[in-house]
């Protein structure tokens, strides 16, 4: 039974500290540094590096950048984009290392499994900051920094003190992630097409779509002829520009009503 927890609490700490690296790497350095200098926290051996001043020291020194930095908008998205090279392979390297003494190739599939829940948690963290970005106003940004900070201090204690419990919601999360990733990432893909379309550079037309009845300027009008094609085709091709971000969610269901109607009429 002691074998079973401690196992628990092994892929607890090793899915705690990849999950946390993608919120906020120096945060969870921290949170690990701390705990394990002050003797709250029993760190494996190849974790206890993070106990070093020096470590803790720069840690700390970065922690204190990303938190001003975090909370501006356009210069977190930016932050995000270059912690792409940075959060994913630490988050890699503390999870081969929260295994303790094992054979090395347990300790690179850790580090593989860590490094792709740091991947999907940064890219969530990175793909929601663009969209709140959208809005005009500076509040949202300090409110999801600020529940990110919070997130990381409180997922680590969880983890770290309630192994089941963090594996259960960790699961849930995961499950989250599968069902809105795809939503975020078709909501950036319509922000750059907007983008593109102030700067002038992306064209409007949607000459893939056939849409008669749209009025004159709508997005959804038709400014030059296609040939025609069967349903099947033409709400296929709807459903590749919608899952692109071509088109909204709005323009896919009004797109595709009225490709049904026309072929219903032909």
């Amino acid at each position: 039974m002691d074998e079973y927890q401690q196992l628990i609490g092994v892929i607890s700490l090793t899915m705690g500290v990849a999950w946390a690296s993608g919120l906020n790497l120096y945060a969870a350095i921290l949170v690990l540094g701390f705990g394990g200098s002050t003797g709250g926290i029993e760190l494996p051996e190849n974790l206890q590096i993070v106990q070093d001043p020096a470590v803790m020291l720069a840690a700390g020194l970065m922690y204190a950048v990303e938190f001003f930095a975090d909370k501006i908008p356009g210069v977190d998205t930016g932050w995000d984009a270059l912690h792409t090279f940075i959060r994913i392979p630490a988050g890699a390297l503390l999870a081969a290392n929260t295994v303790g003494d094992v054979s090395p190739a347990l300790q690179l599939a850790a580090g593989i499994v860590g490094g792709s829940v740091t991947s999907v948690t940064h890219a969530a963290k990175a793909s929601t900051r663009v969209m709140i970005n959208a809005s005009p106003e500076p509040v949202s940004n300090w409110l999801a920094s600020i529940s990110e900070d919070v997130a990381v201090f409180g997922g680590l204690w969880v983890a770290l003190n309630h192994p089941v419990l963090f594996l259960i919601a960790f699961v849930a999360f995961l499950l989250l992630l599968i069902w809105l990733l795809p939503k975020l990432w078709r909501g950036i893909a319509r922000i750059f097409r907007k983008l593109g379309q102030w700067l002038g550079l992306v064209d409007e037309t949607r000459e893939a779509i056939e849409d008669p009845s749209a009025p004159a300027g709508s997005p959804l009008s038709p400014l030059k002829e296609t040939p025609r094609k069967t349903l099947v085709e033409a709400l296929q091709g709807l459903e590749e520009m919608h899952k692109s971000g071509a088109l909204s969610d709005v323009e896919f269901e009004q797109a595709k009503a009225s490709v049904i109607a026309e072929h219903q009429l032909a």
